[in-house]
């Protein structure tokens, strides 16, 4: 789902930018109006309750940066909660290293291109400069993490940057779409990159997650045999793309409209969507994520059916129930809602609840990736599908399509799977330095999806994998040059 590093990242963008090439819809298409206003500024302001001292923590407590853009994003997309968006985005500049890197852990020399492409669509979209956030030029940080020609079919392809023995890097589909907003909303868009984002769409016209195989990475998504198409995935693409069409790149507008057809064919009767591997089922992640891409191309009733879906799931003081003080927030699905409703919202569960009104929110306010930042947002509701409220979701878990084969590894809801690079990159400095957080995340644990995911699995095995060490953690995710 949407958003950076499995268990370290998802969204970002704050008030109004400054520097920026616009995304559009598609041609001639004009941008939605809210499915439902209220709905979206009542998970804004419960969202901004979340924060403290300007950051979200994250499963394990600290500070969960990804989070924590994911955070900001959603807020600007409907313009509210400005101090606290405005003191995300200062904490977020204050921790460029903390997010990209792992210095904070005593290892220097490594770069995460996802992560840094995070951070430069961020910047861009907050109206802050990109050349000199928290005193980093990240859009040369970005564009030196570019596989260079030398790549071959991995030219265009954001990579992480190691001083240790590399390989296949972990880079994905997310993790491309923000270097491509990113590079479009800050300046030119090499056209190599949207090339790279365009061969991981399959004849279908869904996106895979992951361009590598077990044997290395494939040329492209159709010389990938079952290759899994993933919802998430595709609507990010989506909406990169499209900012890359307006940005004029080649080929963008045509690949961002068979994405759109495709996800129409996956939306449930209900209006919902469900992901990929562990996030197959219905959920307001895929559901917000694949609502707000659809809006952006144009498909308006598809979109509004995708935020009424959201609006099922989320928390009110009508139907909270023993919920009720946390309305606004929505839930991931419909166990998580009904669970809530009966016995609150346990602490334990709240980390899931952060993350998936983070990214389930952009479904309800519906302004593109593209355009977050530079357009306000309506502020007057429209009619959204008549309905009885009631305390019972009415998303479903069963796909009304045939799912596509099972995936080798994790779709997720945050972008920025991180990893060692493919094609080593000339180091940028920085134009000043990040101060270094007081209490370090985790390094992000590869292929976990995280933004509204169920994760306690996950987290137990977490948990078993840093009692053994940081230092091996970060080991086990370096593999042998090719």
């Amino acid at each position: 789902m949407l958003l950076s590093r499995r268990l370290a990242t998802g969204l970002g963008a704050i008030v109004a930018t400054t520097v920026v090439t616009a995304a559009v819809p598609l041609a001639g298409v004009a941008a939605p109006a809210p499915a439902d206003a209220a709905a979206a500024r009542d998970a804004t302001s419960w969202l901004a309750g979340e924060f403290t001292d300007g950051t979200l923590p994250g499963p394990f407590g600290g500070q969960d940066w990804g989070l924590t853009i994911d955070g900001i994003i959603a807020m600007s997309a409907t313009g509210g909660s400005a101090p606290t968006r405005q003191a995300a985005t200062g904490q977020v500049a204050a921790h460029v290293r903390s997010y990209n890197s792992y210095d904070d852990w005593g290892i220097e020399g490594f770069t995460d291109g996802g992560a840094t492409a995070k951070l430069l669509y961020v910047a861009s979209a907050a109206g802050s400069d990109p050349t000199d956030f928290g005193g980093y030029d990240l859009r040369a940080v970005t564009l030196s993490l570019l596989a260079g020609a030398d790549a071959g079919h991995q030219r265009g392809r954001i990579t992480s940057r190691t001083t240790a023995d590399s390989g296949p890097d972990a880079s994905n589909t997310f993790d491309q779409s923000f270097a491509v907003l990113g590079l479009a909303r800050s300046g030119d868009l090499p056209q190599d990159t949207v090339d790279f984002l365009v061969r991981q769409q399959c004849a279908a016209g869904g996106f895979r997650l992951y361009p590598d195989t077990a044997d290395g990475p494939s040329p492209s998504c159709d010389e990938q045999p079952g290759a899994t198409l993933d919802v998430d995935s595709t609507a990010m693409a989506v909406q990169a793309l499209l900012a890359a069409a307006d940005s004029g790149a080649a080929g963008a507008s045509d690949a961002a409209r068979r994405g759109a057809d495709w996800l129409v064919g996956q939306q449930h009767a209900d209006g919902s969507f469900g992901g990929s591997g562990p996030t197959t089922g219905a959920n307001s992640n895929s559901t917000g994520l694949a609502g707000q891409a659809l809006a952006a191309a144009g498909r308006d009733s598809q979109a509004a059916r995708a935020a009424h879906a959201v609006t099922q799931l989320q928390l009110t003081a009508a139907n909270g129930g023993a919920a009720a003080g946390d309305a606004g927030a929505i839930a991931y699905h419909a166990e998580s809602f009904t669970g809530a409703v009966s016995t609150g919202i346990a602490d334990t569960d709240r980390d899931q609840w952060r993350r998936a009104t983070a990214q389930a929110l952009l479904g309800l306010a519906q302004v593109p990736l593209g355009r977050i930042g530079l357009d306000l947002p309506p502020t007057s509701p429209t009619p959204t599908p008549t309905g009885t409220a009631t305390p019972t979701p009415t998303i479903s878990p069963t796909p009304t399509v045939v799912p596509t084969p099972t995936v080798t590894g994790t779709a997720g809801p945050s972008p920025s799977a991180t990893g060692s690079p493919a094609t080593p990159s000339p180091t940028v400095s920085p134009t000043g330095t990040a101060a270094p957080s007081t209490t370090p995340a985790a390094p992000a644990l590869p292929g976990l999806p995280t933004t509204g995911a169920a994760i306690i699995g996950y987290v137990l095995v977490a948990l078993l994998l840093i009692g053994g060490g940081v230092v091996l953690l970060v080991l086990g995710r370096r593999r042998r040059a090719q």
